[in-house]
């Protein structure tokens, strides 16, 4: 990646990171620890992966995006907000009665939302079939979703991973936020998926494992997974949660808690000093 490329990526990152924190502090409740922590692959998503067009969403070609984990929609709001399919101001209105952006993602009132998500475990059955469906119409574009390391816990999850490897979706890409906290605490002490590897691997996947917050190794990572044909990709993303806010990294509190002023005032300065 060129430094122009990344240094704009990295900007996209930054302003994704500080939507999700105008939206959650405007709304006074939502899910920041885990919209920080996938930020940087919706950058590298939205602005150098998928084929999309803001100014005709439903475009038939288009890449499609699921967010499996639906409570994380703060950070897809934001990178949409970003790419132009609505205004950056709009993030604010999060979660209020009369607002396109409810606390998850919407498809039928929220331009760029390709599915409604939010019951664990739905959203990838969901991506599988967009990506089945663009094989039995024979067309290229390619299907992401991003599931959630507490949400992999579902049963649903796996039962897609094997009806998508049977299948031979190759043109599918499952990323997992393996963040290690959901809302009960450390995923590992509730009902622990890892290692995740060995697992995806006998369930017929092409697995690649990546530090998710850095931007050489998710460029690679995706390369990898275009270039792997006859089985889908999944990547394995570690990640930490509240990544890019000091006080919320790696802290539990921040799964479903949304800053007060002084939090938002100084989480905002500490993005912004990373621009």
């Amino acid at each position: 990646m060129d430094s122009v490329k990344l240094a704009q990526i990295k900007h996209e990152a930054a302003m994704i990171r500080l939507g999700i924190l105008d939206g959650v502090h405007a709304a006074s409740s939502g899910h920041p620890g885990g919209s920080m922590s996938i930020a940087d692959i919706l950058a590298y998503l939205y602005f150098a992966e998928m084929k999309v067009d803001p100014e005709n969403p439903k475009w038939e070609n288009r890449d499609r995006f699921v967010l499996s984990k639906g409570h994380a929609a703060p950070a897809l709001y934001a990178a949409l907000a970003c790419k132009g399919y609505f205004p950056f101001e709009e993030l604010k209105t999060l979660r209020r009665v009369d607002s396109i952006l409810q606390g998850h993602p919407d498809m039928k009132h929220i331009p760029g939302v390709d599915m409604t998500t939010g019951s664990l475990g739905q959203g990838i059955s969901a991506a599988v079939g967009m990506a089945l469906a663009a094989k039995v119409d024979g067309k290229d574009y390619r299907t992401y979703t991003i599931v959630g390391d507490g949400e992999s816990e579902e049963g649903q999850v796996w039962e897609a991973l094997m009806f998508a490897a049977r299948h031979d979706l190759d043109n599918l890409c499952v990323i997992f936020d393996y963040n290690g906290l959901q809302i009960d605490g450390p995923v590992a002490d509730i009902v622990n998926p890892a290692p995740y590897e060995g697992k995806l691997a006998a369930f017929g996947f092409h697995v690649i494992t990546i530090d998710a917050h850095d931007l050489g190794q998710i460029e690679n990572a995706f390369a990898e997974a275009r270039a792997a044909k006859g089985k889908p990709t999944a990547i394995v993303a570690n990640s930490v949660k509240g990544k890019g806010v000091s006080f919320m990294e790696n802290q539990v509190k921040w799964h479903g808690s949304a800053p007060n002023d002084a939090q938002y005032e100084q989480a905002v300065a500490e993005i912004r000093a990373q621009m």
